[in-house]
């Protein structure tokens, strides 16, 4: 079921415009994070405060068609505004490539968030310095198909 409701383009141009022209071409197009050719996922989820549909892109850190959704904000000392959407709606769209599923997320803790971590990390190393930089433990959220 998707996520209805008035969409709110991110305040960051770059980010609005890579979302647009991701969904446009069916991620054939602006599909990795700009010059980085690491791939992306667009996330779609509801505005905890807003209560309207935002969308922003993450690493592509998948793994047996789970994803990690890795909340570093660039090891700020505060949390990116959507985990505070997922924490408050845990139901979100995911697009990899040409359509996007509905996915249901949740913080992992312990053993296993090790294990997506680690996979993040393998993907895209400075998350390590971005953990070094901040005293709060980066969450991680694992995402996993609602059918």
């Amino acid at each position: 079921m998707p996520l209805s409701g008035e969409y709110v383009p991110s305040t960051w141009d770059w980010v609005a415009d890579q979302v647009e022209t991701y969904e446009r071409t069916g991620g054939a197009e602006a599909n990795t994070l700009r010059e980085t050719n690491i791939p992306i996922v667009i996330i779609t989820s509801m505005g905890a405060s807003s209560g309207k549909i935002r969308k922003f892109a993450l690493m592509q850190v998948e793994h047996e068609g789970e994803y990690a959704l890795i909340a570093s904000k660039g090891g700020a000392p505060e949390h990116p505004a959507w985990y505070h959407n997922l924490v408050a709606e845990p139901l979100v769209e995911i697009q990899d490539g040409p359509e996007p599923h509905d996915y249901t997320t949740e913080i992992v803790t312990g053993v296993e968030r090790q294990a997506w971590w680690d996979r993040g990390a393998a993907i895209y190393a400075p998350y390590i310095e971005y953990q070094e930089k901040t005293d709060r433990e980066i969450p991680v959220f694992v995402a996993r198909r609602v059918d």
